[in-house]
């Protein structure tokens, strides 16, 4: 069944989100919606949605002109068996003692690593991306200092392969894993299944901070955000107020230009820089809270 994806551009959250929930009500009505800002520094949102069948032009064009948007670029996507390429193209990862993998590669699983399970047909976060290595190899270097949280938080979790790898170095710690989107979460849901760690890792649908349980479990020893710029910044008094004093942040989902900028937001709200490090065009940051 061929998809078709519609994309356009504008300035604004606000606006942004807008133009998201009225495609939503869109015929034939999209099949998802994605509302993301863009981190070239540029100030656009991108807004873009799914179809099976051709979006109406005309209504699309009503849409960007009411909503002051960029006309909206329709593709038709190529069929691919999605599942079937990644179990092709997408190897086993190590991060230190870190090893994530898909089923079809369970006969690799080298002794003594920790491994990690993450189903090909869930390959958002599998940890070939930079970022989420980068995360596994500062979670690497925490340990060999001799950390050991008592509670810890996974947020925008993705396939929660973060907050898993920190489930299994430390059983007695209570993990938490959250996301903004629920298709995530329920993939999160059934990772935490798989690898046999419900009841070690909880997963949770939330915006940011924003959830009683993640309230109830703060002070956190360590939270991962591997998020994007915009919402590091903007989350960055709130995550470090949720940290426990002598705790640490990991972050990533950083452009290696935008290194520097958020390693000094970070530190201006009173982080200490611990290490930082460089894969492909991504960089991930360990920041201490100041005792």
């Amino acid at each position: 069944m061929p998809t078709f994806t519609a994309l356009t551009t504008l300035l604004g959250r606000d606006k942004a989100e807008a133009l998201g929930e009225a495609l939503e009500a869109l015929t034939p009505e999209p099949t998802g919606v994605g509302v993301f800002e863009l981190e070239d520094g540029s100030g656009l949102w991108e807004v873009g949605g799914y179809f099976q069948a051709p979006p109406d032009a005309a209504g699309l064009a009503l849409l960007s002109a009411i909503h002051g948007a960029r006309d909206f670029v329709v593709s038709e996507l190529p069929e691919v068996d999605w599942v079937a390429k990644v179990k092709r193209e997408l190897s086993p990862v190590e991060a230190g003692r870190f090893f994530v993998y898909g089923s079809h590669d369970a006969d690799k699983v080298p002794t003594g690593s920790v491994p990690l399970l993450i189903e090909a047909s869930m390959a958002f976060g599998t940890g070939h991306h930079g970022t989420t290595q980068g995360c596994l190899q500062l979670l690497e270097k925490a340990i060999g200092l001799g950390f050991a949280p008592n509670t810890v938080l996974d947020l925008g979790c993705g396939t929660a392969v973060l907050g898993m790898a920190a489930a299994r170095v430390w059983p007695e710690a209570r993990v938490l894993a959250s996301d903004i989107d629920r298709v995530a979460v329920e993939v999160a849901e059934a990772n935490v299944g798989a690898n046999r760690l419900r009841g070690h890792v909880e997963c949770l649908e939330a915006e940011g901070l924003d959830h009683p349980r993640i309230a109830a479990s703060a002070p956190f020893d360590l939270i991962f955000a591997n998020i994007l710029k915009g919402p590091l910044i903007r989350l960055c008094p709130r995550i470090t107020d949720a940290l426990s004093q002598g705790g640490y942040v990991i972050l990533s989902g950083i452009l290696n230009e935008q290194r520097q900028e958020i390693a000094d937001v970070y530190t201006s709200s009173g982080n200490s820089v611990v290490e930082s490090l460089i894969i492909g065009d991504w960089s991930s940051i360990m920041l201490r809270k100041s005792v």
